[in-house]
């Protein structure tokens, strides 16, 4: 009997420890501050590590080339179109490009899982995801964000928040050094399919048109909207205008539709 109390006690405490590791998502240590709750084309600098699940993907260096998200200290998610190689590196606590701080760490990635599905022409099912070689060291300003459950939702006309380092204008040669935020609408597919058309499937999400733009270097990036108070990672900085127009939506991948293809994948690695 004794036996099969520590067994149950154990088996509580495991449960808990699970419990803990979903509460302990989407709750920044250091409070975002987001006007008018403000592309990144027309964005603003973010608080220094109040994005604390924001990753940035590089090679050849220090070249930035797509954004991610840390969804524990093991994985984080990226859009497959980023084409992720094991070579690259992971690095998060970043905030300031130029100037790098003590809390950034630069990880090695063991695998890359690019959804079979993703394909280029029609840019769905837009998600790759990343173990990480040796995991991320939790601290104030490196977290992970919560992954929404498959039957979420989250309706048009609700505020949510993208992040990274994308341009800041289209023309521009070189990325933002300071971690970009900006506010932004969701729309329903309904609403986004007269600006994209058939283009938009059931595995996308739109935002913006409202003065604000996810940009080229954004890709991989999270879209998140806050539920039951945490940040909810709600989309994947897929594909927009090439010209990132402000009055038209950025598209991202829903990750409520891809919750099962994580899981598996989370189970079987």
């Amino acid at each position: 009997m004794a036996f099969l109390w520590v067994l149950s006690c154990l088996a509580l405490a495991g449960s808990a420890r699970a419990a803990l590791a979903e509460e302990s998502c989407g709750v920044p240590a250091i409070t975002p501050v987001i006007r008018g709750y403000n592309r990144i084309v027309n964005g603003e600098p973010a608080v220094p590590g109040s994005w604390p699940w924001q990753v940035s993907l590089q090679r050849y260096g220090n070249f930035h080339f797509c954004g991610g998200s840390l969804i524990s200290e093991d994985w984080v998610v990226t859009a497959a179109h980023c084409g992720v190689r094991t070579t690259d590196i992971v690095v998060v606590g970043a905030y300031d490009q130029s100037s790098p701080s003590p809390d950034e760490q630069r990880l090695t990635i063991e695998k890359v899982f690019k959804n079979p599905k993703f394909n280029m022409l029609t840019i769905h099912d837009d998600i790759t995801l990343i173990k990480l070689a040796t995991p991320a060291k939790l601290s104030e300003r490196v977290s992970p964000v919560c992954l929404p459950q498959a039957t979420d939702d989250f309706p048009g006309g609700m505020t949510c928040v993208t992040t990274g380092w994308g341009l800041t204008d289209p023309k521009a040669s070189q990325t933002p050094a300071v971690l970009q935020q900006a506010a932004l609408p969701l729309l329903t597919n309904t609403q986004c399919k007269q600006y994209w058309g058939f283009r938009i499937r059931d595995v996308m999400v739109c935002a913006g048109a409202d003065g604000a733009s996810s940009c080229m270097g954004d890709s991989g990036g999270p879209l998140v909207c806050e539920k039951d108070g945490a940040w909810t990672l709600v989309g994947i900085v897929s594909w927009g205008s090439s010209t990132c127009d402000t009055k038209v939506p950025g598209v991202y991948a829903r990750v409520t539709k891809l919750r099962s293809w994580i899981d598996t994948i989370l189970a079987a690695n």
